[in-house]
């Protein structure tokens, strides 16, 4: 049953039987749920409207879902998963560096689909009063755990809810390796494992929103076949 408070979803999909049966699950589990049915409409709303979650798919009339989920990420850090029946890695990473925060393969179960939806939401996280434990300096970036507010040489830097994790995971460990697997796991969740196409998506979005030069990073490093690390000094690293 849904309330006031309920996390409002914006599902998006031409597929009249998709919407309902999407709908019908979101809202028994008690999201508030609106349905688009091409890429005009699904701007249109989410212009008029203040969504928690935007569930995408690519092929559809109008603005595809990848025009769509690109046009949003310029203007918002709202959760999106791009649920969609072509599940080439090629498609994958370009829905990844455009800004999505999941992708979905269609047919899918409910349980996982849930589980995925869910885990966007929290993902947004708690915005506190910050304490000085909860800022992080390196070179001249700097980081607020609780306000989630990210400034490079003074200048704030938008972050999506998926990439501030990734950032504040790096830099609380800072020049310390970590690997894939447990980045992967600490952000997108045990299910993730092996999705390493999602990690190499977003340090490349990191790299060109922090670094000075995103070809040589001084910061985000990579380890390579072992993992990344966040390095507090200026050492030029491959982009892996």
């Amino acid at each position: 049953m849904t309330s006031v408070n309920s996390p409002q979803v914006l599902v998006v999909d031409d597929e009249v039987e998709t919407c309902k049966y999407l709908r019908m699950n979101l809202q028994a589990r008690g999201y508030k749920t609106l349905v688009a049915t091409d890429g005009t409409e699904a701007l249109q709303l989410f212009n008029e409207r203040r969504f928690e979650l935007i569930l995408l798919d690519i092929t559809m009339p109008g603005p595809d879902g990848l025009q769509v989920c690109e046009h949003i990420r310029r203007v918002s850090d709202v959760p999106i998963i791009i649920l969609s029946a072509q599940g080439q890695e090629a498609i994958k990473v370009r829905a990844l560096n455009l800004g999505a925060d999941d992708y979905m393969t269609k047919p899918f179960g409910v349980r996982e689909f849930l589980a995925r939806v869910g885990a966007a939401i929290r993902s947004r996280g708690h915005r506190g009063s910050g304490s000085v434990d909860d800022q992080i300096e390196a070179g001249d970036l700097q980081i607020d755990l609780a306000t989630r507010e990210v400034s490079r040489a003074g200048k704030p830097v938008r972050l999506t809810s998926t990439e501030f994790h990734l950032l504040s995971l790096l830099m609380r460990n800072a020049n310390k390796m970590l690997t894939h697997r447990y980045i992967i796991q600490a952000v997108w969740g045990e299910s993730y494992s092996d999705e390493r196409e999602y990690l190499r998506a977003y340090m490349y979005r990191l790299r060109r929103k922090l670094e000075r030069d995103p070809s040589t990073p001084s910061h985000l490093l990579s380890m390579p076949g072992m993992g990344y690390k966040f390095s507090t000094e200026s050492t030029a690293s491959n982009t892996d």
